[in-house]
């Protein structure tokens, strides 16, 4: 809708509100204190409307944590599951003591309508991250989206491209970027307290491929129940199984998840993050069997080493406890964390003494606080980029899917990073992108 018609629809609601204000101008009324902003809440005026697309497992943990912040007022939830969505309106009309959560089955009738909506978490299924971030932003809405946040390099480069074009916030779920362990290990690997980085190791987690096969066909479920085609999106047809749906299912298939960036979306993202990155024009990845972990060579001379674990996520290894870790090593020392790490595991107590100190100077130089949640809702404020924003997030998926790249095509591969596209393997720059079915398209 171009700007005419916008001042238009502005000057019909302001008349309308107009003319009921006028009519209720006698009556007496009550506004309750916390409308106002009193008692320590947020006025209505000032906070951040929100709604939510893709509300199970994770979204309802990301939905939870988002209902505790003050200034966030939710008013609809969105998911093609129709128990979903209702478990997620009854989580938020609990919030609110009441029953005004809209409840939608389609997220294009959701962005469509919904025009009172300031941001939308996004926790959809992997096949959906993009082109709902996408859809969402053309919306006007910013982003929260959850991790792997696109399945191609050339999604991910029109989310950073719709970001720029909109002028929307987005904010990748790569929490840990936001987390003091990890955030220590980083500020000790920027400041140079480590010594010259030599090697990062990033926790990636290999599966040793998907599947490329398909689940046997049975009988949809009612289409107010689940829509089976808006489920799939993108991705290509199959026919239904509850397989996919049901606890995750569809993770261990090609066309609707990713291999290595599964994990790597976490971790590749924190490794860069403690690293100079403006020197590396290039990275070369090294195929060194279906069972090995992948080293790569950064053109700066750094090693970046995309970790494989057998076994549970949780199994320890040499470099970490726990899942989602990266490492730091550099000539004076080391440091890393993963997900349990109360505080940042070093290589000398000695490197502990500034621990508090650090993560305050971090918080003070760049404005962050040390929750990626509230980092995001503040940038809505702010509109400034979030500390995982579009480019942070498509430069470490850009690693992660040439890793997949490499995997797939059991050879080395050189990828130029400024260009995102491998030098001289025709054959490896094909398979940056997938078809996308119509109309699910960008």
């Amino acid at each position: 809708m171009g700007d005419d018609s916008s001042r238009t629809l502005t000057r019909r609601r302001f008349l309308a509100r107009g003319a009921m204000a006028a009519g209720a101008a006698a009556l007496p009324y009550y506004v309750p204190a916390s409308a106002l902003g009193r008692g320590g809440a947020v006025a209505a005026s000032e906070r951040i409307v929100m709604g939510g697309i893709g509300l199970g497992g994770r979204g309802s943990y990301d939905l939870g944590y988002m209902l505790t912040q003050p200034d966030v007022q939710w008013v609809a939830v969105c998911d093609v599951v129709k128990s979903k969505r209702q478990t997620a309106k009854n989580t938020v009309d609990s919030k609110y003591g009441n029953k005004d959560c809209a409840a939608y089955g389609d997220m294009r009738q959701f962005l469509a309508e919904r025009t009172d909506v300031d941001a939308v978490l996004i926790a959809t299924g992997d096949r959906w991250h993009a082109l709902a971030s996408i859809l969402a932003m053309r919306a006007g809405k910013d982003v929260y989206c959850e991790k792997p946040a696109c399945l191609t390099m050339g999604q991910g480069q029109a989310v950073v491209e719709t970001a720029r074009r909109y002028g929307r916030v987005y904010q990748t779920g790569a929490q840990r970027l936001s987390e003091p362990p990890h955030v220590f290990a980083m500020e000790l690997a920027r400041s140079g307290r480590l010594g010259p980085i030599h090697t990062v190791y990033a926790d990636c987690r290999w599966r040793d491929g998907l599947r490329h096969d398909w689940l046997p066909a049975e009988p949809e479920p009612p289409k107010e129940e689940l829509d089976w085609d808006l489920w799939l999106g993108p991705c290509p047809w199959r026919p239904y199984n509850a397989g996919y749906v049901n606890g995750g299912g569809w993770y261990h298939f090609y066309d609707l998840a990713t291999d290595v960036a599964m994990w790597g979306a976490h971790t590749v993202a924190q490794a860069l993050a403690g690293l100079n990155m403006t020197g590396v024009s290039r990275i070369v990845f090294e195929y060194a069997g279906p069972d090995a972990t992948m080293v790569t060579r950064l053109s700066n001379g750094v090693k970046l080493v995309l970790f494989r674990v057998a076994g549970s996520v949780w199994d320890p290894c040499e470099y970490w406890h726990g899942a989602c870790g990266e490492r730091f090593d550099g000539r004076e020392g080391w440091a890393g964390a993963a997900d349990g790490y109360a505080q940042t595991d070093v290589s000398s107590p000695a490197l502990m003494r500034d621990y508090t100190k650090v993560l305050a100077e971090y918080s003070a130089r760049t404005q962050r606080p040390l929750d990626h949640v509230r980092d995001f809702l503040d940038c809505i404020r702010s509109r400034r980029a979030p500390v995982a924003s579009p480019e942070v997030m498509a430069r470490s998926m850009n690693i992660c899917l040439a890793a997949d790249i490499c995997e797939q095509l059991q050879r080395d591969l050189t990828f130029d990073l400024a260009k995102a596209e491998f030098v001289g393997d025709a054959t490896a720059n094909r398979m940056r992108s997938r078809a996308m079915r119509v109309p699910y398209t960008i």
